[in-house]
């Protein structure tokens, strides 16, 4: 045993940058457990990572979603998975895909296939065991690269060479690839903000524009889902550089008003975006003075607590320009109401459509990042006892009354001001 471990280790040092990052996904993460059963599973089974993290690993990024392809039909794979105990869901089966639960961590495992027929949405699927069939169902050459293990690579459509050069090509004809599924618009905006050297080809320019009408095929969730990995895509500023790519996006989402104004950012405010959520990033390009706000909600779908935050900052916005808005007292009182992180977006949203950084709002936002919520001092059941008062309606607004003098004197009270109210 001792033997057989050294020649591992041994081997080991002699592996590339690329087979030592595909064997830590396997040596440190459940993903070997999956390995394992589909490989035993018969004596053809061959199960191969492919899509993002292949790109991810063969680019030098972090890997945080691992997709498995298997030559196997989901019913086998199924099978395979209950054999070895491994917890599943079906979740995509109808398009070939098993979600396996390991731990805390879910893996994507999709049969090997070909698209049989589509209508710019969804595709009728058959199963086939041969990779490089399914690798021509694919939209782009970099998302159609196969690896082992090991980190052998199975590439049939030269996507490597496609990821050091820059290049986004779609597999085959762009027209009929576009048609399959209108969505591969917007993936081809977001591969190309994040892999691309090269300019944009003036034939696939002219595809993605007479193809473009077609987004009106797919449903809403689709939609803003590709919109938020484009948005928190780490090279999403080059947009403001890349007049196509600008226009694409305006073109299917009108109510992204703001997007110009990326390009017109100073350092300070583009370091700043660069760490905020999905939804305060969405605020920022859809928030104005119009109903613009409105507009995107209602034709969008969001959560409640989502739809509370977006509101929240498009309400304050038109407040922005009163002269006591951003002094220490008013942030004060609407933190008291909110939470803390909605205060602080107030603060970014202010630094974001200022020229330059205002040192004012800067510091403001230290001050209320350390900031605790303060605790009203005062309980009910003390106030009636110690001023002999009655339950009720005027009670009620008494304490409401205590309360906002107590905001609005930085909640500091005295004992005096609590007796001039219960005096009247």
């Amino acid at each position: 045993m001792y033997n057989f471990l050294k020649k591992i280790f041994k081997s080991t040092k002699k592996l590339t940058l690329k087979e030592r990052s595909f064997l830590n996904i396997y040596n440190n993460t459940e993903v070997s457990k999956i390995f394992d059963a589909i490989s035993n599973f018969n004596e053809t089974s061959e199960i191969r990572y492919v899509g993002g993290c292949v790109r991810k690993i063969l680019n030098h990024e972090e890997v945080d979603d691992i997709d498995l392809a298997v030559n196997l039909n989901p019913d086998e794979v199924k099978e395979c998975l209950k054999l070895n105990s491994i917890k599943f869901f079906e979740t995509g089966i109808k398009h070939g895909t098993i979600t396996a639960n390991l731990g805390l961590k879910n893996f994507e495992i999709t049969s090997l296939r070909e698209d049989v027929d589509t209508d710019g949405r969804h595709a009728k699927v058959k199963y086939t065991k041969e990779w490089q069939q399914d690798s021509l169902r694919r939209d782009f050459t970099i998302n159609s690269i196969y690896a082992d293990k090991q980190g052998n690579l199975f590439d049939p459509n030269g996507g490597t060479k496609h990821l050091e050069e820059g290049r986004v090509k779609f597999i085959g004809d762009p027209n009929k690839r576009i048609q399959e599924d209108y969505l591969r618009i917007l993936r081809y905006i977001r591969f190309f903000l994040s892999y691309s050297k090269q300019s944009h080809e003036l034939s696939l320019q002219k595809s993605i524009k007479q193809n473009i009408a077609g987004i009106v095929n797919l449903s809403k969730e689709r939609l803003i889902s590709e919109l938020k990995k484009i948005i928190l895509s780490k090279n999403f500023f080059k947009i403001s550089k890349d007049s196509f790519s600008m226009e694409i996006l305006e073109t299917i989402f009108p109510q992204l008003v703001n997007l110009n104004n990326l390009g017109k950012l100073n350092e300070y405010s583009k370091s700043l975006l660069k760490r905020k959520s999905f939804v305060f990033l969405i605020s920022y390009l859809i928030i104005d003075e119009t109903d613009n706000t409105n507009y995107f909600l209602f034709k969008y779908n969001f959560s409640n607590e989502n739809k509370k935050r977006i509101k929240f900052l498009f309400d304050n916005y038109n407040l922005f320009s009163e002269k006591d808005y951003f002094n220490k007292k008013n942030l004060q009182r609407i933190y008291y109401f909110n939470d803390k992180s909605y205060v602080i977006d107030l603060l970014d949203l202010k630094i974001l459509n200022s020229k330059v950084a205002p040192k004012k709002i800067i510091e403001l936002k230290k001050y209320f990042e350390k900031f605790e919520k303060p605790i009203f001092p005062l309980k009910a059941k003390d106030l009636l006892d110690q001023y002999n008062a009655k339950e009720g309606k005027d009670f009620g607004q008494k304490i409401k009354l205590i309360e906002n003098i107590w905001l609005n004197n930085s909640f500091k009270l005295s004992k005096k001001e609590i007796d001039e109210v219960f005096k009247n």
